[in-house]
């Protein structure tokens, strides 16, 4: 499809779209023809959607069932037919999850669905989303967190990680959030 069309299609102008293959930062695959076209490839609509699910430690495992329930009931409300449910249990501050690594390295995933964002990684989500666009695949979050401002959700991150390693993981994320709010942050 032409540039224009697609542009037309997200609800942006065509210069801004221009602007962003001249910069390399459209996120779908696109190229130039010698007359001067910019052609964007349409993204795959079939291959298989993952539900992919994570939680911390072992003694988690009746959260990560729940957290499965409802990505489960959420593919259905949605339609999704070709659906897989992939599990992990390990921090998301590293990337040492070989479930998560398997569907990321998989071209036949066309849609990563989670709950959170932080289930897909700690930091540098925006990294991964962009990485995956640009191949024709997105990640869909079920429930986005309370917090929107990228900074504010960029501490909370910090302080959660942090007082998961002083106070346990179960606290920590109220914790951190409480801090935020002392800071006048949250």
């Amino acid at each position: 499809m032409k540039l224009s069309d697609w542009a037309r299609q997200q609800g942006i102008s065509y210069i801004t779209a221009w602007r962003w293959f001249r910069a390399g930062k459209l996120p779908v695959p696109a190229r130039q023809l010698p007359t001067g076209t910019i052609l964007v490839e349409a993204p795959r609509s079939e291959g298989t959607t993952v539900l992919h699910a994570r939680v911390s430690s072992a003694d988690q495992k009746e959260d990560l069932e729940r957290q499965v329930q409802r990505l489960q009931a959420f593919a259905q409300e949605q339609g999704w037919t070709a659906v897989t449910v992939v599990t992990d249990i390990g921090s998301g501050v590293n990337g040492k999850r070989k479930n998560l690594l398997r569907i990321l390295r998989d071209p036949q995933v066309v849609r990563i669905v989670m709950e959170h964002r932080d289930r897909l990684a700690r930091f540098g989500c925006d990294v991964l989303e962009a990485a995956l666009a640009a191949s024709g695949r997105h990640v869909v979050v079920r429930a986005d967190g309370d917090v929107t401002d990228d900074l504010v959700q960029d501490v909370l991150d910090i302080r959660t990680s942090a007082c998961g390693r002083r106070y346990g993981r179960r606290s920590a994320r109220h914790r951190a959030r409480q801090a935020l709010e002392a800071m006048g942050c949250g």
